[in-house]
């Protein structure tokens, strides 16, 4: 089974460019699966996607940079409510289930984990709803499209495509 992989957006970090907010990847232990980790040095603060109290709907470039960067770094990723062992919605882990018959190499994102990453995702994608899935760098769709293309034997044929580029 593929290494299980989060990330995670701190708010702090939002403000500033990735390598001045002293942002890293890590990769840790965590019930016994690696799990990336993008994390701040500096000190987390609350505020919204646009840092004005809500008034505006604009994603940060910061982490519009560093969705962009993980899902290129990565053939499938699910933005997706809990985690691939743990899901917190009956659609993504219908996803999940997915992805595992499937057996292809993914990665997750905990949308529930940040609020600023939950907002800025629905705006990345233009999407409103989860799980949202990635492949090859562009947005798949959510779990109807998912099951679908799955059925259909679409997915099948886009995933052995996004892992023979």
């Amino acid at each position: 089974r593929p290494p299980h992989m989060t990330m995670m957006m701190p708010a702090a970090a939002a403000r500033m460019h990735p390598r001045s907010a002293g942002l890293t990847l890590r990769v840790r232990s965590h019930a016994s699966r690696p799990a990336l980790r993008v994390r701040a040095q500096q000190q987390q603060e609350q505020f919204d996607c646009a840092g004005n109290g809500g008034a505006s709907t604009d994603m940060r470039p910061e982490l519009k940079e560093a969705i962009t960067t993980f899902i290129q770094e990565n053939k499938v990723v699910l933005f997706m409510k809990g985690t691939r062992d743990m899901p917190k919605c009956g659609f993504s882990k219908t996803v999940v289930t997915v992805l595992n018959n499937c057996s292809v190499p993914y990665e997750t994102v905990d949308i529930l984990a940040d609020d600023m990453l939950r907002t800025g995702m629905k705006e990345f994608s233009q999407w409103p709803t989860f799980p949202q899935l990635y492949v090859a760098g562009e947005f798949y769709g959510g779990c109807d499209i998912t099951v679908d293309a799955y059925h259909n034997g679409e997915l099948a044929e886009d995933l052995e495509v996004a892992f023979n580029e």
